[in-house]
């Protein structure tokens, strides 16, 4: 076999599988590891490849970093009433905040993968099953024997706004430092990673730590006011910060009753090394920085079926949109009011209507 035939086809092999070893690669052309390690440094300099991860120059993904769980909806069929027994529907679906916006991403056509912690229940692999035929790449997440995956569980009132959620989540303590520390060429071959603060502590700030250094944005998703403990004082690294109003008043550690008081603790977040930051505030529309201040985006009108991943929505969308045109932070926020209300207005966690095209997806050419 001819040199070039034999570098297409070791080339081809690593399109099929990214994550395919060197020792996997020689045995399956029948070479010496040193003669592939040979063909991939060429293709690395040709720029075929980038990096050791191998991550092909027109693909690089966004990487979502966080939590996949089996989500629980309870809705009362009357009015709810608190302390005794109320007659309810039941559904089961996928969910978990990174696991949303990664298929959210995946429904927008960007290629993504999903670092997350599985167990080996029949959730977990019914959990991988349904990522991997939505087209998210799961080869890094987590296996963890003994242990059941992560269930949400949300009681629901008759209009669907949520009334009370219950989460087990204790397994995502599993994505620590060194577990994310061999997963590092997937993480700096990402064309951005999406963290949520299910993870430890000490994993959100090697993450903070790894983009200082890389150079990869970093985008970190609150989940919830008891999680910003999750997110540590220095945030220098972080490109983006999503949360709620709620888990802005937590982290400063004060009431934020006007918009001159959430500006000042944009400030604030921002004086800690966040470069932006979007604060939601479901149907009274979001606020986000901007150079000379903070501006506000009134929310769309929905009909709500089902409020359940519609910030998820929002941030996959906001995301989605800034891999594209990187630096419009207020048309990327528009895109994600558009993502909310579409998903508001379905039965579902991820919406089946959502697309590029209806987010009015065009390129920076195409502006122009």
């Amino acid at each position: 076999m001819s040199e070039p035939s034999r570098k297409e086809q070791l080339l081809d092999l690593i399109r099929a599988n990214p994550f395919i070893s060197q020792q996997e690669l020689a045995e399956q052309l029948a070479m010496s590891r040193s003669a592939v390690a040979g063909h991939i440094a060429t293709l690395i300099r040709e720029r075929r490849l980038l990096g050791r991860a191998y991550v092909f120059p027109d693909r690089r993904p966004v990487l979502c970093i966080g939590a996949a769980n089996l989500d629980r909806k309870l809705r009362p069929l009357q009015p709810l009433q608190m302390g005794t027994s109320n007659p309810a529907s039941a559904e089961e679906s996928f969910g978990g905040v990174a696991r949303n916006i990664a298929e959210n991403l995946a429904r927008l056509d960007l290629p993504c993968g999903l670092l997350t912690a599985l167990g080996d229940d029949s959730s977990g692999r019914a959990l991988r099953a349904q990522a991997e035929s939505s087209g998210i790449d799961m080869a890094g997440s987590l296996q963890l024997n003994g242990m059941g995956s992560g269930t949400y569980t949300a009681v629901l009132d008759a209009k669907g706004e949520l009334v009370v959620a219950l989460a087990d989540m204790a397994l995502y303590d599993m994505l620590t430092p060194p577990f994310l520390a061999s997963r590092q060429p997937q993480r700096t071959a990402a064309a951005m990673v999406i963290a949520d603060l299910n993870l430890p502590l000490d994993s959100v700030a090697m993450l903070l730590s790894d983009a200082r250094e890389s150079g990869v944005p970093l985008v970190i998703v609150a989940v919830s006011q008891p999680k910003m403990a999750r997110l540590p004082r220095d945030l220098r690294g972080l490109k983006l910060l999503i949360l709620n109003r709620g888990e802005l008043e937590t982290r400063v550690g004060r009431a934020l009753p006007t918009e001159a008081d959430v500006q000042e603790a944009c400030r604030e977040v921002q004086s800690q090394g966040a470069q932006q930051v979007i604060v939601t505030c479901g149907a009274q529309g979001v606020y986000h920085t901007m150079p000379e201040g903070l501006h506000w985006l009134a929310a769309h009108d929905a009909k709500v079926v089902d409020v359940t991943g519609a910030g998820d929505a929002f941030s996959a969308a906001v995301c989605w949109s800034l891999v594209q045109e990187a630096g419009d932070l207020h048309l990327a926020c528009e895109r994600g009011l558009l993502a909310a209300a579409l998903t508001l207005e379905s039965p579902h966690t991820v919406s089946p209507a959502l697309s590029a095209e209806k987010l009015g997806a065009h390129t920076p050419l195409e502006r122009d």
